[in-house]
This record gives C-alpha cells, structure tokens and sequence, in this order.
C-alpha cells in the first residue's frame, strides 16, 4: 500500500473511534442563548447568530446583540457576510456539476479552455492570468486540487510582489489556503464551460434549499436589515455591498439561511452519495502549524496532525466523536465558523459581525457539540481563546 493511501485509510474513522464516545447531548434554546450573552461578555463581541443541526435538520437558530452601530437588533433574517463559508456553497454547487458530467473533477482545466489560460486578457473579475505565460505547470491544475486548495498559488495575488499572479510550488503537490485557486475554477466554468456561476448558485444551492436571503452579490432588499461589523479595536466597519460574484467570498446570507446549506452538507442531500463522499474524504494531508500565512513551510513529519486533510471546500478531521468537517470564513470585521460531525449528522454554524467573537468560537461550538476535535489552533494559530 502506497504511504498516503496508508495515511488516509488511518484518517478514516473507524467502528471502534466511533463508539469510544457517546453522544452529546444537545443543550436546550435558552441554555444557548445564555451561553452566547457569557461569551459575548467575555470577549466584548456586539452580535452573533448560532445555528444547531442535528440528524441533518436545522433544530436550533438563534441570534444575539445589535447588528449596527445604532443598536438595532440582530436577528434570525439579518444579512450578515458569509466570507469565506461562499467556498463551501461553491463546492457543494460544483459537486452538483460533477453529477451531471458537466466536470470531471480529475481532468486539467485546460482541457475545457478554447485556449491557454494565459492568453486570456487580465480581467478584474478574475486574476491576472497572463502572468504565468512563462509558467506551463497551470496546465497540470485540475477541479480537485482547486477545491482542495492545491493550486500552488498564494491567496489572492494581489497579495504578491508587485500584484503577480505566481505558482509555488508544483499544483497538487501540498496543501496551502487560496482564494485564487477557487477564482480560477469559477473562470472555467463561466469562460471555459459557459456557464454563469452567480445564476447556478442561485438556482442549485440557494433556491433548492430555501435560502431565500442568500446571494452572491447585493440585493436592494437586504438594506432593511442588514449587520454591519465591528474589528478588533471595537470601530465599526459598514457592510460592503459586493457587486461581483466572487466564487472565494461574495456571498451575503443570515444564520437561518446558512444552516440550511450546513443542514445538506452534512446530510448530503442534493448530491449523489459518491460525490458526498468525495466532498468530506481526506484528499490531501495538511501540513503546516496553521492555515495563515498560506505559504509557510511545511511541518516535520513527526509534528504534523495526522487527522487532518483537505477535503473539497472543506478541512476534514478526526476527533473524540468520530469524522467531521470544518470552514471558517473571515474578515477584519466578521468571524464566521461551521464545524459538522458525521456521527448524528450534527453541526453548529456561528455568525460574529464583530471579528472578535472568533475567540468565543471554541468554548461555543464545545459547549453545543461536545469535544469534536475541530482545528482551531491550525484556524487561527497563537489567538487565545476565552475558556
């Protein structure tokens, strides 16, 4: 047996793991909510919204705090940013094309690009793709390694040298955070296969389940009660009224909407049972101390935690309770987080508009789920946690 199948069959959990712990029991609405007024106390956050999944349905959602500087509440149907949890809609929307034979997960993207990908003019919406004109390793990047953050480029190539767009590293090779890589696979699909990602995750994801306030760009009705937010030093930062379909973060949604989206992810519905399997597989081990900087080097073998692994818009773990899966999404204004386990088809997704909630993050999901054995020293790296 090849090492890695070797490692990823250990990162399977096991009948034995699965029953080593039994399962926690959920605590009630008003027991969270008051757990939610503790821990926005502890850490100083002005709102946060909290959803429970359990046996694969929305059982729980509840929102606290102001939404604004003004004070008005924050509730249920306010817009609050998804951030980076847009990547974990996106996947599930892409698995629904793998289904269909639209995308072949494992076929390089230049086979569904009329020509080279630097040939094609720079363009805002998407990266400055002529910059690896002399570079032909682009040509061995697939869908998998995209949505599995292998591309071998940094996070957004704004963040490069001069703004350049560049590979690091040889694509599929290792895992390193980047949203550029989930922008070049919405550029295949809109220039190579035709179709237009902002219409097919309406239609896919967020009409099919109900997510009536969900989109990938500004709507004029979401003005009414939308949440601002708040950054670490306690200013307030306006909501930004995105208006490009960004498949890395442009999606605007509320707690009620978005654990609906956790409630199929986890339970699988509106994907085939390969693809669902495919979607929270171990596909690629994770290598680093942390997810931030995207580019760090790689851990020793020996110090590297063996349960962890890139899934396909998701990190997938292994903890106390078995198999689970993990997104965050974040800005210098939002903390977000979603943490599901496969045993009992459970998840809790939490919504900060004040990024320093993310410090309540683990108590919080703890005190719902129980020790899930979710990354969030490899989230967030040396941030200190209120107990």
């Amino acid at each position: 047996m090849r090492p890695f199948v070797l490692m990823l069959s250990l990162l399977l959990p096991t009948s034995a793991a699965l029953a080593a712990a039994p399962p926690h029991p959920l605590p009630s609405a008003p027991a969270v909510d008051a757990q939610m007024q503790r821990l926005m106390r502890a850490t100083g956050a002005q709102g946060l919204a909290l959803a429970v999944i359990d046996d694969g349905k929305v059982v729980q959602v509840h929102a606290a705090g102001k939404r604004n500087a003004a004070g008005e509440p924050l509730q249920p149907d306010t817009i609050m940013y998804a951030a980076s949890l847009t990547k974990a809609a996106f996947a599930y929307m892409v698995l629904q094309l793998v289904d269909e034979g639209v995308l072949d997960l494992d076929r390089p993207i230049a086979a569904y690009l009329d020509r080279p990908l630097p040939d094609y003019p720079a363009d805002k919406r998407y990266a400055p793709w002529p910059d690896l004109k002399d570079d032909p390793r682009w040509q061995q990047i697939t869908p998998r390694m995209l949505l599995s953050h292998r591309s071998g480029f940094s996070n957004f190539a704004f963040l490069e040298p001069e703004g350049k767009l560049r590979l690091h590293f040889d694509p599929g090779t290792r895992y390193a955070y980047s949203g550029e890589g989930l922008i070049l696979l919405q550029f295949v699909l809109e220039q190579g296969i035709g179709l237009d990602v902002g219409k097919e995750m309406q239609r896919r994801v967020f009409d099919r389940l109900g997510m009536t306030r969900t989109s990938m760009t500004w709507r004029p009705d979401f003005a009414g009660n939308l949440a601002d937010g708040w950054t670490q030093d306690g200013s307030t930062e306006p909501h930004d009224e995105r208006s490009r379909v960004r498949a890395a973060g442009s999606m605007d949604t509320t707690i009620s909407d978005i654990a609906r989206l956790a409630a199929a992810l986890v339970s699988g519905e509106g994907l085939s049972p390969a693809s669902r399997r495919e979607l929270v597989r171990a596909q690629w081990p994770i290598t680093t101390a942390s997810q931030f900087p995207t580019l760090q080097d790689e851990l020793p073998p020996a110090k590297r935690r063996a349960d962890l692994a890139a899934g396909l818009g998701v990190v997938v773990f292994d903890g106390p309770q078995g198999h689970g899966f993990y997104k965050g999404g974040h800005d210098d204004a939002v903390g977000n987080t979603m943490v599901c386990l496969e045993r009992g088809q459970r998840c809790v997704v939490i919504l900060g508009n004040d990024v320093r909630a993310e410090a309540a993050f683990p108590a919080l999901a703890r005190y719902v789920l129980g020790d899930t054995g979710a990354p969030w020293s490899w989230e967030y790296g040396n941030k200190v946690f209120v107990p």
